[in-house]
């Protein structure tokens, strides 16, 4: 959730008020003081946490949308594997040390932080959705909804840090509407 709230207060999409700083992950970091955010993004995790426990998570995207254009401006995907071979119940063996995956987990927070230098000014008010792809055959509320991918056309990719834990490997990118055909 924290690699959520990053996004969200890095590109403005809520008053900076709605933020308050804290120390998560060895890093000072902005956490929510919004309660319908702080509500909505609780939900998504509990059943993205289910999905995931399940193995049937293939990506989590967060499209950024212009709230006046309604035109998608950024996506900001996170592809997750799953290692098969681990039982569904834990994985045996060595575990990769929490130490270890909170760092790459700062590495990708300072990352997200950094790219704000050359993502493209948000020139409009926008709106988030979070977009999570499932195996077929996972059991979907019927509170969810379904959605088209909202691609962005020509858009500029750029791949972020990856990281791992015994389980799951996360790839990150960031795609963003290229404005220089508007010039």
């Amino acid at each position: 959730m924290h690699l959520w709230l990053s996004i969200l207060y890095q590109r403005g999409i809520y008053p900076p008020e709605s933020f308050s700083r804290s120390e998560k992950y060895g890093l000072a970091m902005m956490v929510s003081n919004d309660n319908g955010l702080n509500q909505y993004l609780g939900q998504v995790l509990n059943q993205l946490q289910s999905w995931l426990l399940q193995g049937e998570v293939q990506k989590v995207v967060i499209v950024i949308t212009g709230a006046n254009s309604g035109e998608t401006l950024e996506r900001w995907g996170f592809n997750v594997e799953m290692d098969k071979a681990v039982p569904r119940n834990g994985p045996s063996g060595k575990f990769k040390s929490e130490r270890d995956i909170m760092s790459e987990i700062q590495a990708i927070i300072r990352q997200i932080t950094a790219s704000v230098t050359f993502l493209p000014l948000l020139q409009e008010p926008c709106t988030f959705d979070m977009l999570v792809y499932t195996d077929a055959s996972a059991d979907v509320p019927a509170a969810w909804e379904e959605s088209d991918p909202r691609y962005i056309q020509n858009s500029t990719d750029v791949k972020l840090r990856s990281f791992t834990t015994k389980v799951h490997k996360v790839d990150s990118m960031v795609s963003y509407k290229n404005n220089e055909d508007d010039i």
